[in-house]
């Protein structure tokens, strides 16, 4: 059974989402922009979201939840998101990915993730999500 547990709601990772999303969908690579925005969040944060862009990237999604059904399971370096969602073309889907990056957390080191079903619309609002 999934539960949806939900992760604190931090500023900063508001603000960092606002920044990467507010880039041309093709340019979610690190700009200085970008690397300034992460240095700026704790460690764990800093895990979440550099794994989050490089899904964003890898899926050609405009969107990463790592924590929608299941909480990610974090160490310094890697983050395992079984849990995960992603948005594609307005439509939402199952994700799960596995994450390691440099200890900056700047470098992906290696990423491996599989796509699931597409989420039914009827479902969005239990799990916040938007169109």
């Amino acid at each position: 059974m999934m539960s949806n547990a939900r992760a604190p709601f931090c500023l900063s990772t508001l603000l960092l989402a606002v920044a990467v999303l507010s880039f041309p969908s093709s340019a979610y690579s690190l700009d200085a922009k970008v690397i300034s925005q992460l240095k700026k969040l704790n460690e764990a944060d800093q895990l979440e979201q550099r794994c989050d862009i490089e899904g964003m990237e890898q899926l050609h999604a405009d969107k990463v939840i790592s924590y929608t059904f299941s909480r990610p399971i974090r160490a310094p370096i890697h983050l395992l998101a079984s849990g995960a969602v992603f948005r594609r073309k307005g439509d939402w889907y199952r994700l799960s990915y596995d994450c390691t990056t440099s200890r900056d957390h700047l470098r992906i080191e290696a990423f491996r993730y599989a796509e699931g079903a597409r989420i039914p619309r009827k479902d969005w609002p239990s799990l916040y999500l938007y169109p």
